[in-house]
């Protein structure tokens, strides 16, 4: 399958627009580090929202999906889905606390709520970890995407496409700084939505598949839509809803679903105007992540079981695919095959778009730990400004080889998922609470970031009789129950330190009701802070409620069940109204 010239023609044309982009904002970017990391702290909430959206579906992201229905059914998206409570909780909890820090990265956050020599160590060791080996392995499992895409849509060896999109991300990325990189997310994501809905609509009208009520009713996929897994199995819904639900959310540290919001998505608060733009950042950002998007991959997920019901089929028509890359994650771009010339160019500049804007966001990222917290914070505190940007570029670059270099040794996007899963498993439930309990301290993540590696690789390289999702539970309690111990048998944070931090913060709850009395019995006052804490995870019910119904109405439309689509919709709409007049109500 080789690509027409009308459409390398439209790829050429998008890699153009992002270089342009990248040149036009490099004089601004480098005039200071909050310039290059941040965007000046001056972007608007619709245009982050949008960048978070687009960060997140990368190139790797139809392909996960496609995997999951191919083996678990529709149902089995439940494990990503679950992390709409995580983003529910940093849209009306965290989003204006984390604006409020005025920290550059989640990871100087450490130094603002801990003391003493265990927060600095926590504050170099996370970026060191973040910055460079996680960044890297999120990277990889990008690049193993492009790898299988390049192979199939393309026609060109793995290492080629991660040479051309790799060195055209790192130019825009290195010259623009983050505000190149939210400019060119908003176009990629709207080139992207064009392009899987148009595919979408377009791959079910294929004589092979047989239109939408056809490929419902084939033997291969009918048994396959359902968007709850079969409760007569406990093998299935144990696993894939019930795990996701009550455990994975809260434990795991997962890319864009961060307890307690993080990473890239922290970022991106911190880019905004005000807190009330990093509300609305990251509420855009869970609608049309959960609610938006996934419904095109899923049915070209379903289509592609009635054209390549199983891998042998795959390897039948691509002969030339390398073997260890062979999996149902490359049904989705084997599909992508069957589009005219013209689509086809759109939807592989779209798939190409999707790794740009997450591989440049990771890119910018991760040299924004190195830079921030590594090298200005302990190696030299005295750096300029220009020093620190160039030092941020070089980070970039070297990121850039290492996690496309990776790409090229993974085999598989669900591998990539359960590790990264595994990996934090039993840490999240501290990057929640650490707002609203005093007693946390940094002792508390030293040690839960310990537990939790030693547990990963045994479960991993060890006890590998388990299956995924037993991992996780047991890594999570196991962390859980070493860190909670721990919090108590560690000395707490200083009592000045907690006072600085809730009178910058402002967090609401009992969990500090301790560090105001202390205060208050030496004789210094410290007002309560407002708190709509309750009405906040008010509308965090509210929120999940709402943008599931939306997510499930629209598969209901689709399926053609009439009388549960317009009750869901209806759902929809009435939460959609409460989170309005709640939103105004927290502003005022």
């Amino acid at each position: 399958m080789t690509l027409s010239t009308l459409d390398w023609s439209i790829v050429v044309v998008y890699f153009l627009f992002v270089l342009i982009v990248g040149l036009v904002v490099s004089r601004r970017a480098g005039d200071s580090v909050s310039d290059f990391f941040l965007s000046g702290r001056n972007m608007p909430w619709w245009l982050i929202g949008v960048s978070m959206v687009a960060t997140t579906f990368s190139a790797d992201t139809p392909n996960l999906v496609t995997d999951l229905v191919r083996q678990n059914g529709v149902s089995g998206n439940w494990v990503w889905w679950a992390f709409l409570i995580t983003g529910m909780l940093t849209v009306f909890v965290f989003a204006k606390l984390w604006r409020r820090s005025m920290v550059m990265t989640d990871v100087e956050f450490y130094e603002l709520r801990y003391s003493g020599k265990p927060a600095s160590f926590l504050r170099g060791f996370r970026a060191l970890y973040l910055g460079l080996i996680f960044n890297v392995l999120v990277m990889g499992a990008v690049s193993l995407a492009a790898v299988k895409f390049g192979e199939i849509v393309l026609g060109l060896d793995g290492w080629v496409t991660l040479l051309i999109a790799g060195s055209i991300t790192l130019a825009y990325s290195t010259l623009g700084g983050l505000k190149a990189v939210i400019i060119t997310d908003f176009v990629q994501f709207i080139l992207a939505m064009i392009g899987s809905v148009w595919a979408c609509i377009y791959i079910l009208g294929l004589e092979q598949v047989g239109g939408l009520s056809n490929m419902l009713a084939h033997a291969n996929v009918v048994d396959k839509t359902s968007i709850l897994p079969s409760f007569d199995d406990p093998n299935v819904w144990v696993p894939f809803l019930l795990v996701p639900l009550a455990v994975q959310w809260w434990a795991s540290y997962y890319p864009g679903s961060e307890p307690g919001g993080g990473g890239y998505i922290a970022q991106r608060m911190f880019s905004a105007k005000d807190e009330k733009n990093a509300v609305g950042a990251t509420l855009l950002y869970n609608v049309a992540h959960y609610a938006l998007r996934p419904w095109p991959w899923i049915l070209i997920a379903l289509a592609s079981l009635v054209v390549f019901p199983d891998l042998d089929e795959i390897r039948k028509v691509f002969p030339n695919l390398s073997e260890n890359k062979v999996g149902h994650d490359v049904a989705y771009p084997a599909m992508l095959t069957l589009l005219p010339s013209g689509l086809l160019g759109l939807v592989a500049a779209s798939l190409i778009a999707a790794f740009m804007s997450t591989m440049s966001t990771q890119l910018n990222l991760g040299a924004s730990y190195l830079v921030n917290d590594l090298y200005k914070r302990f190696l030299k505190p005295e750096a300029s400004d220009k020093e620190l940007v160039r030092a941020g570029q070089l980070f970039t670059v070297v990121s850039a080889i290492l996690g496309l270099g990776l790409g090229l040794v993974l085999t598989s996007a669900g591998q990539a998922f359960d590790l990264l899963l595994l990996l934090g498993a039993g840490t999240g439930l501290i990057y929640i609470l650490r707002w609203f309990w005093w007693r946390i301290n940094a002792w508390t993540e030293i040690i839960a970031m310990i537990s939790s590696l030693f547990i990963a690789s045994y479960f991993t390289f060890i006890n590998e009789s388990l299956e995924s999702w037993e991992k996780i539970i047991y890594g999570a309690v196991m962390t859980t129950v070493v860190w909670v111990v721990s919090t108590y048998l560690t000395a707490p944070t200083d009592a000045v330190k907690l006072r600085e931090f809730y009178k910058k913060i402002g967090p609401g709850g009992p969990g500090w009701d301790k560090v105001l009395q202390d205060a208050l019995a030496e004789g210094v006052i410290i007002e309560k802070a407002e708190s709509h804490l309750a009405l906040e995870l008010t509308c965090v019910v509210i929120g999940i409620t709402t943008v599931f119904s939306a997510l499930f109405a629209t598969g209901a439309w689709i399926y053609g069940n009439i009388g549960q689509a317009s009750m869901l919709t209806v759902v929809t709409a009435v939460g959609a109204v409460f989170l309005f007049w709640a939103w105004g109500k927290m502003n005022d």
